[in-house]
């Protein structure tokens, strides 16, 4: 393997040569000539390239999609990225305001920048750049891998349990990826796609639970640009944990470190130059596990949605954060030689729809799926106020809207909605169409409950979701965000162990603080549990927007973060 002092050396050059290209694509940006190529411009090293997409949650077309103004790093991973946000993260990488980075890589005025740089992602979008740098590689030199989340997140997805999305990585030419929402389909539906799809699904830490054998392929070898390139998969390990168990009920997950370490050596022994983990993990889960398992040369992560323009290295490991919903392609060139990693160069190609061509092919084939539902899709239910954003560790606005659409929709004094982070924004003006609520509610365990809680219970389970983000060992994290809360307000404090971070429970209404023993009625929906009753949280959000008319939502502060 290359060498730490060869990898800082190769680093720092790359480093370079990226501000460069960065600099010239904000200048062309800001004289309104941004285009295509400049996104494509591209110094190559070597004759592999790894092209690396994940979390697309089955985004057809362009969004807008703001990143988390609230992203905190615990213990070792404190003040590093991924957790940096706004003006810390630029000033880290070096990136100017008000830029398309900013606009890209931030929550910094997302608003007013949206107006100049517009909508990101889109498949045609992503296809058109995949061919681009296809054809300037030559075909057999480029692997196309894929993090996971892709096959969930959108109305078609839901109807067609991912078979839109399938086709769709079929036509990009995808070679691997791996799961963690496709799994919500059931263990019939993704063994039907891994034996029907022309990619390959990898899993090594997913296994029977009777007889504790594989269940998917751990690794697959591919020749590319001259190389042996070992890519090994990484289902998300906590699957059973924050997805329903009752439609997986044959398989365990976990982590399985040592088995990762195991499917390294073999391919190591088996002839590998590079290894690959296509992973699934989370960034800090993958931090950790980098620092402790030997011979990994690139760890593609996914997950947590962390965008990053420079690799972080761990020893000699690369970790490659490639964003989410489409919004950006990771493209990375290693110079193999004697059956090594002797060099590189990275870039994290940003997908403005503006200024690339939409590929004819891609376009049609979207159409076609997307067609069945097109009505559907573009009702228009309502307006948007304001700015209605999801991403970040606490309450968005988005998430607001959803949870006053439980409290009127369901009479209850609190909701609780879950902390999830795929779902597109709407800026203010912008139509709220049935899409855009399904982009943030499309999953198949969908119906909105309402039960009763006692205060008590409430603080349970705030205490155990923040246990499970802010827990200072990665290893015990889910990697998700906080629930979200509507007609309560807490305080928190990060530092705190489990049981004593949650503090000051208020209802909003009255001002009071929640009683311990006093039960108030609760809403909330995604449910784990089988058999739950309740409408599809769809038609409750449909219902409570088209009653609204406009949606203006400023967030409310309810959630007091100090320890951070």
């Amino acid at each position: 393997m290359i060498s730490r002092r060869d990898f800082v050396i190769a680093a720092t050059a790359a480093g370079m040569l990226a501000a460069g290209a960065r600099g010239a694509f904000a200048q062309a940006a800001r004289a309104g000539t941004m285009t295509q190529d400049d996104i494509l411009r591209f110094d190559p090293v070597g004759t592999l390239t790894i092209l690396h997409t994940t979390d697309l949650h089955a985004q057809l077309e362009p969004i807008y999609f703001r990143e988390p103004s609230v992203n905190i790093g615990v213990g070792e991973a404190r003040g590093l990225p991924p957790h940096l946000v706004d003006q810390a993260f630029l000033s880290y990488f070096k990136l100017a305001a008000g830029g398309p980075d900013a606009y890209a890589l931030t929550s910094l005025d997302f608003d007013a920048l949206a107006g100049s740089y517009g909508r990101m992602g889109g498949a045609d979008r992503i296809a058109t750049l995949v061919k681009a740098i296809r054809a300037a590689r030559g075909e057999g030199n480029v692997l196309l891998l894929d993090g996971g989340d892709g096959l969930q997140g959108s109305w078609s997805s839901l109807q067609t349990k991912g078979e839109d999305m399938v086709r769709v990585f079929d036509a990009l030419g995808l070679d691997a990826m791996v799961g963690h929402w496709e799994f919500t389909y059931g263990a019939e539906r993704v063994q039907d796609i891994v034996d029907k799809a022309p990619f390959a699904f990898l899993a090594q830490n997913v296994r029977s639970m009777e007889w504790q054998e594989p269940v998917f392929a751990a690794r697959k070898m591919f020749e590319r640009g001259g190389a042996r390139v070992a890519v090994i998969g990484q289902a998300f390990p906590r699957t059973p944990i924050s997805n329903p168990r009752w439609m997986i009920p044959d398989w365990e997950f976990g982590l399985r470190e040592e088995d990762v370490q195991k499917q390294v050596d073999e391919a190591r022994a088996a002839g590998a130059d590079v290894v690959v983990l296509l992973s699934h993990n989370g960034f800090d889960v993958d931090r950790k596990l980098a620092g402790r398992v030997k011979g990994i040369d690139v760890i593609l992560t996914a997950h947590t949605h962390d965008a990053l323009p420079a690799p972080v290295m761990v020893g000699t490991t690369l970790l490659i954060a490639t964003g989410s919903h489409g919004k950006f392609i990771s493209r990375l060139d290693l110079d193999v030689k004697d059956g090594k990693v002797a060099g590189f160069r990275y870039g994290l190609l940003p997908v403005f729809s503006d200024a690339i061509a939409p590929d004819p092919e891609m376009a049609a084939l979207v159409k076609e799926v997307r067609a069945p539902y097109a009505a559907d899709l573009g009702r228009v239910v309502g307006q948007a106020g304001s700015l209605l954003y999801r991403r970040g560790n606490f309450n968005g606005t988005f998430d607001d809207m959803i949870c006053q659409a439980m409290l009127a929709e369901r009479d209850a004094e609190i909701a609780l909605s879950p902390g999830f982070r795929w779902g597109g924004t709407l800026l203010p003006g912008d139509p709220i169409t049935f899409e855009a609520i399904a982009n943030a509610t499309a999953i198949t365990y969908p119906a909105c409950y309402r039960n009763m809680m006692t205060g008590k219970q409430l603080k349970d389970v705030l205490e155990d979701v923040a246990d499970n983000i802010f827990n200072p060992d990665p290893y015990f994290q889910g990697g998700g965000d906080m629930v979200r809360v509507g007609g309560v307000g807490y305080a928190i404090d990060i530092g705190q162990p489990m049981g004593k971070r949650i503090t000051d429970l208020t209802s909003l209404k009255t001002g009071q603080p929640l009683d311990p023993g006093k039960t108030y009625a609760v809403a909330g929906w995604a449910s784990v549990n089988q058999g739950v009753e309740g409408s599809p949280i769809w038609e409750l959000v449909e219902r409570y927007v088209a009653a609204a008319r406009t949606v203006d939502i400023a967030p409310t502060g309810s959630v007091k973060v100090s320890g951070a």
